[in-house]
């Protein structure tokens, strides 16, 4: 090998490959295998794919069952905010070390990689950060990402989560570059609540001039999330619903989550999705949805018109219930950092990393075959025994930051 050349991947059977214990989302040990490099770096190396790649019908399944669809991008570890929920100021203060440059995946890398997902099923594509908006020409990544197809020739679906800060002067852009939707986060009309919670005294009129700029520039449709943690604004729940119902907005209420390990997460400040439905049922008749797609994360439910029957023109709101109604049997989703680790669960410990293969010469084929490997193995369900689990699980194993995934 000549100096400096990237090293060969070889297959599962050359010495060089070895047993790694690796810890999925839950803790739970398996084995994989690694490729050493002269610097001992450890890489996924095809091996761990030899068991698995897409069936004939490009659905992937893992040991459950579930179908990998949705790829979540987060393209950036840094925000303009510090949500007490994600990014608690006193840990991610001026201080903190975000990543480096040459560890941040480059616009060709992600969608080479998402191409490669794609292969072996993925069909929506969000990105995520920290805040997608304050990477330097996001849309030039969504240009990309919006000229691949799936093997029969049909267009991905792209959307966005943004807190809103930069959407009222990105909006148009966003859209001519091909994203289709986005998502806002929101958590309280309020001023004071609001800037309070995401703690750097953001206004929110800019976050719905910036939600207006998205409608406006076809962006469609519009959901907003809520984070609703009791205590702190679930006062605010139905002025919100009075605010966007009608507007073709869609207003999600999420549970409070103890994503990572440095939001303070507690039980007692959970207000579960069933009493912010019968909080909103005191003054708006709701009547159940059917979900969307399969793996829809959100319960939907329709504003009733005067004859009971859901009216479309009034719109819906949802309510995400991780905490009290988990869903991990139905999740497909997959979420590939910024630094190019593959994370199977939001609650995960560990991921795997892709970004060695990128940039060591691995080729589309082999790529593709350790992602298909990483997903047939998947037994994520973090959700689904929370309750069983020690009162501090993650002193042990610290969960990865919601910032450094995406929601």
């Amino acid at each position: 090998m000549r100096a400096g050349a990237p090293p060969t991947i070889k297959p599962p059977h050359a010495a060089r490959f070895r047993p790694l214990r690796i810890i999925d989302g839950m803790g739970t040990s398996t084995v994989s295998y690694s490729a050493r490099r002269r610097d001992r770096a450890p890489v996924l190396g095809a091996a761990v794919a030899a068991r698995a790649t897409a069936p004939a019908d490009g659905t992937l399944r893992d040991t459950r069952g579930r179908a990998l669809h949705d790829l979540r991008i987060s393209v950036t570890d840094r925000c303009n905010f510090r949500c007490t929920y994600c990014m608690p100021k006193e840990v991610f203060g001026a201080s903190h070390q975000f990543l480096p440059h040459a560890e941040v995946l480059s616009f060709e890398e992600i969608t080479r990689l998402a191409g490669l997902f794609v292969g072996v099923g993925v069909r929506k594509l969000r990105l995520t950060g920290g805040e997608p908006l304050v990477r330097k020409n996001v849309e030039g990544l969504i240009e990309q990402l919006a000229a691949l197809r799936t093997p029969d020739g049909e267009a991905l679906d792209i959307t966005l989560t943004t807190n809103g800060s930069l959407l009222e002067r990105k909006a148009q852009a966003l859209a001519q570059a091909g994203l289709k939707r986005v998502t806002v986060s929101l958590d309280s009309l309020d001023d004071a609540v609001f800037q309070a919670m995401n703690d750097v005294a953001f206004p929110v009129h800019k976050v719905l001039a910036g939600i207006d700029a998205a409608q406006a520039a076809g962006l469609a449709p519009i959901k907003v999330n809520m984070v609703v943690k009791r205590g702190t604004n679930e006062h605010e729940i139905l002025p919100m619903a009075r605010y966007f119902r009608g507007r073709g907005i869609t207003l999600r209420f999420i549970e409070f989550m103890d994503v990572g390990a440095t939001n303070g997460w507690r039980m007692n400040e959970v207000l579960p999705g069933a009493d912010v439905i019968r909080l909103l049922q005191t003054e708006f008749p709701l009547v159940p949805l059917e979900a969307t797609a399969p793996g829809e994360t959100a319960e939907r439910w329709g504003y009733a018109g005067a004859d009971g029957q859901y009216d479309p023109s009034l719109g819906e709101v949802g309510v995400i219930c991780s905490v009290t109604h988990p869903f991990c049997g139905a999740c497909n989703r997959a979420r590939l950092s910024t630094d190019g680790r593959l994370f199977l669960c939001l609650f995960a410990t560990q991921g795997h990393d892709l970004r060695t293969l990128l940039r060591g010469g691995a080729s589309d084929a082999q790529i593709g075959e350790v992602i298909a490997g990483i997903w047939h193995g998947r037994t994520d369900r973090y959700s689904e025994l929370r309750a069983s689990l020690p009162p501090d699980p993650h002193k042990a194993a610290p969960r990865v930051e919601m910032s450094y995934i995406g929601g």
